[in-house]
């Protein structure tokens, strides 16, 4: 039986992924230290999602092991070799904020985790597709010099412009603002794409918009659907950062996201990079996601503005997924905002009231 070896195993997109190749009939080796719990508190650990899925999936080993670790990294790739099938790497600091806060951490986890994760790779399964997941923030604040309207609840692009579907993979990712955050993932993104156009591994970057889904341990960092949610639900105070509440994300769900990669895996091509999110289908501004959430609980939100945005964020963001679709054309997305905020909402009643 062949090997899936994921990275940040028991975050969202990580523990999805686990399920899916799991039940493929691979076997599933994790690597994650909860290192979400050291980045934004013990609301966002993981291990309760490492423990369901030690618990549920009979064919998941976990290691914990630090993805800075080169040698102790090496040696789980040594243990497994060539019967590792595919390399899925998520670990990953994720939020602009936490990385000005330490930016060697945050380089040391996003731009040398990732070149220990391909070295290991090159070194013992190099035939194996590597799976990365980038982000839109490699493009900067590049998104925000479009031509963009103020709308009634949100920011959307002129209609006439090329970018009116998505913003392609052909936007500049230089010369503009991309938070430390954004840098080291740059840095990470390029290093994909040259083991894939320099050594001939089948290597792909998904530059994903939100990337949500129910089992997401969203903050106020990081994990906008989700945390927005579930401060819906708890009462807790929610605070907007500036554009009238008007930004708008694409948000694509981790099912969604994962079959995309499953379609990668079986059909694996070199030193590729795809735009993936909710695109035209599934997006909302803050404004819309919040009338959601209170439509969805009941509820009001307890939530104040902040006229200062995030630095370097974008104000309009939905992805062109028409590369992907494209190459695989037996993709699309199949789970809406509506949708992904109801399941967010059935799933984790008993979880988010215990907080």
């Amino acid at each position: 039986m062949g090997v899936a070896l994921i990275s940040g195993s028991a975050g969202l997109i990580g523990s999805e992924a686990v399920r899916f190749f799991a039940a493929l009939g691979l076997d599933v080796v994790g690597i994650d230290n909860d290192m979400r719990q050291y980045f934004f508190g013990a609301e966002a650990s993981t291990r309760w999602n490492r423990s369901r899925l030690e618990r549920q999936v009979g064919n998941y080993h976990h290691q914990d092991v630090d993805i800075r670790d080169a040698s102790a990294l090496d040696a789980v790739f040594a243990k497994y070799g060539k019967s590792i099938e595919l390399v899925i790497h998520t670990a990953a600091q994720p939020s602009h904020d936490w990385a000005a806060r330490d930016p060697f951490v945050d380089f040391s986890v996003n731009a040398n985790g990732t070149l220990n994760m391909l070295e290991a790779a090159r070194a013992h399964c190099p035939d194996a597709p590597f799976i990365f997941t980038s982000t839109n923030k490699v493009y900067g604040d590049t998104p925000n010099v479009l031509p963009l309207q103020e709308l009634a609840t949100r920011w959307e692009i002129d209609p006439a412009h090329r970018y009116s579907p998505g913003i392609a993979e052909d936007m500049s990712i230089d010369q503009s603002k991309h938070s430390l955050f954004g840098a080291s993932k740059v840095a990470a993104d390029v290093l994909v794409q040259e083991y894939g156009r320099y050594f001939g591994m089948k290597t792909v970057s998904f530059r994903g918009g939100c990337l949500t889904g129910p089992n997401h341990s969203g903050t106020q960092l990081h994990g906008f659907l989700a945390y927005l949610m579930k401060c819906a639900m708890t009462g807790t105070p929610y605070t907007i950062f500036g554009y009238q509440g008007k930004q708008v994300r694409d948000n694509i769900h981790s099912a969604d996201l994962i079959a995309a990669f499953a379609e990668f895996f079986h059909n694996p091509r070199s030193g590729e990079v795809y735009n993936i999110g909710g695109g035209r289908e599934s997006n909302c501004s803050m404004l819309e996601a919040i009338a959601l959430c209170e439509e969805i609980t009941g509820r009001k939100l307890n939530h104040t503005y902040a006229e200062d945005n995030r630095s370097g964020d974008h104000i309009w963001y939905i992805s062109d997924l028409a590369k992907f679709k494209a190459h695989y054309p037996g993709w699309g997305i199949t789970y809406d905002v509506p949708r992904i905020l109801q399941e967010m909402y059935s799933v984790n009643q008993e979880r988010w009231a215990l907080t």
